[in-house]
Formats: structure tokens, sequence, C-alpha cells
């Protein structure tokens, strides 16, 4: 069986669709919808519905948020391992324009309550998994707790370095096998660790050989894997760990789809590149990323984060080499 731990966030998400994102001080109209988001969350549900065993360890608060992430990860067969926090469960205000695009505003509440103490005590789990994923949106040292944990038992680690804005250590960098910035993160994740000054919407364009040397200085010891949005995404390895690839760089091209939404794409694919590689370490690198990379482009042709999740059987579907 397939084991997947996910460490990370859960949001109430207020969602509006309007025909533009709002400019400062500008007013608009649009249409409201709510459901439960948060990185975390939205990764766990991809990875179960992918097709993974999946233990998602969070905080939550005592109200509806913190009700509705318990009856929901109970409908979709995730073993959730909330610590109990005075704070409000956490939200996220979501903008949606005609094009899919998205801008968000995310309020911590109770996922800044998580702590290392708890996620330690969730380490029978943690030592069971073939694949832990975690992300940003949670305390950093809850997280570094959570991929040490993880390493020392021989576990698959994968970093989520999201959102751009939130902190990350070099100390977190190195207990991440996997990293899966989009180009802004890694910008940043450059920016902060190694000087780099690249603007995010260069490095699509950019030589596969020069990208590859960026990787190589931000994660030298790991796997970089940086989605590029419509450009699909790139892999980089270290020269002697290629993971069943026959490249050490190498693109992958992104998944045609009728786009309605974006919001929780990039966690889709990392829920989705969780479950892949739980199940199936054997196989190239490459076959998880592609996996990946076409459970994504199906989440967006639905409106949502975690309600935008598909089955592994609607994968399948629509993509028979899956």
């Amino acid at each position: 069986m397939s084991r997947v731990v996910v460490a990370g966030s859960f949001n109430v998400d207020h969602v509006w669709h309007c025909a533009a994102l709002p400019r400062p001080g500008e007013t608009l109209a649009g249409e409201y919808s709510t459901g439960p988001g948060g990185k975390g969350f939205n990764q766990a549900v991809a990875s179960a519905l992918a097709g993974a065993d999946t233990t998602f360890v969070c905080a939550l608060g005592d109200d509806d948020g913190g009700r509705l992430a318990r009856r929901l990860a109970a409908a979709h067969g995730i073993d959730l391992r909330a610590q109990d926090s005075e704070a409000a469960t956490g939200t996220a205000g979501i903008y949606v324009d005609d094009d899919g695009a998205n801008s968000i505003v995310i309020g911590p509440g109770a996922n800044a309550a998580l702590s290392p103490d708890f996620v330690a005590a969730q380490g029978e789990a943690i030592a069971a998994a073939d694949v832990v994923l975690a992300q940003l949106e949670s305390p950093l040292d809850a997280i570094v707790e959570a991929l040490r944990r993880a390493r020392a038992h021989g576990a698959h680690t994968v970093l989520n370095p999201a959102p751009a804005n939130a902190p990350c250590s070099r100390e977190l960098l190195a207990v991440a096998e996997v990293l899966t910035p989009n180009e802004t993160e890694f910008a940043g994740l450059l920016a902060r660790h190694c000087g780099g000054d690249i603007e995010p919407g260069t490095l699509a364009r950019m030589d596969e050989e020069h990208l590859h040397r960026l990787c190589r200085t931000l994660l030298p010891r790991g796997t970089v894997v940086l989605t590029l949005g419509a450009a699909g995404c790139f892999v980089s390895h270290r020269e002697d760990s290629l993971h069943g690839d026959e490249s050490p760089h190498y693109r992958c091209p992104a998944a045609k789809a009728d786009v309605v939404d974006t919001t929780g794409a990039g966690d889709a694919f990392n829920g989705a590149l969780a479950a892949s590689l739980a199940r199936g370490a054997a196989l190239p690198f490459a076959t998880h990323v592609r996996y990946a990379t076409r459970y994504a482009a199906l989440s967006t042709e639905r409106a949502g984060a975690a309600a935008s999740m598909p089955r592994a059987d609607e994968v399948a579907s629509r993509f028979p080499d899956a």
C-alpha cells in the first residue's frame, strides 16, 4: 500500500469570480462561493484521490471551519491528525478572473499554531510513510520536524516552497529530497539563499543548461521540479542521483486543458506527484512528473481548490497512458 503524509494548512476559502482581478481602490461585482482549501489540505485531497493512503497533519480551531475539515477528511478517507487551537480555523480570500487567474490573501489562524511537538507525536505515521509532503503555510519549525523525521526513516521528502513570501531556511532545504517551486518561488529562493537576481518570467525561456546550474546552486543534493505554468515544468537532478531518469535535466510539457480556474493547480500537482512516487518508487521520475502534470491540468477545468481535485480514474480516462 502506498502511504503519504501531508503536513500543512487547512483554510476555509471565500472565493469571488469576477471579470478581472480588482485593482487598488477598485470595487467590482462578482459571484461568491465558499469551500475547503489551504495548501496542505488541497494536497492531501489530491494525494488521496490519486490513490494513496493519506494522513494529514494540521491545526484546527474549535469552530465551523474545523468541523468542516474533519467531515471532509473523513469523506475522502484521509487520516486527520489535527492539533487543537484556540485560534479560528484558517481562512483565505480568493479572487478569480475570467481567464482563470487568481489573487489570494490568507488569514493563518490556527495554522500558525502547528507545533514541532505535535508533529513529533505523529512519528509512527511518518515512519510508515513512503512520501512526506509539506508546504510553507505552517510554522517553519513544524515543517522541518516533519521532513527531518521522514528522512530519518527513509521516506521521500517533497517540499513545495509556497507561498513565495513565506520563510524557507537552509535547514529546511537540507531535508528536502524534492523541491517543487513555481517561477516566483524559485526566483525568490535564489535571491534569498544564493544572491541571484532572476526575473521569474524569464525562466520558461531560459537555456536548459543555465536553468540546471541555477537548480544545482539552490539545491545541490536534491531534485528540483520547477513548475512553469503553461510551459509545463523543468526537472533538475543531481548528476549521480537521477531517480531512474536518463538525463540529469529535462522539460516536461504541460497537458492541454480548458482552463476554468487555476486555484489549487499547484497543489494538485504536488499531491499527485507524492501519490505517484509513493506507489511506484521504482519507476523513472519522469513518469511521476508526467502524471502530476496531467492531474494538475485536469484540476484547472473545475472551479475551486480542494473541490477541483480529480479522481485517479478520471485522470486515467482523460489520459489513457497516464
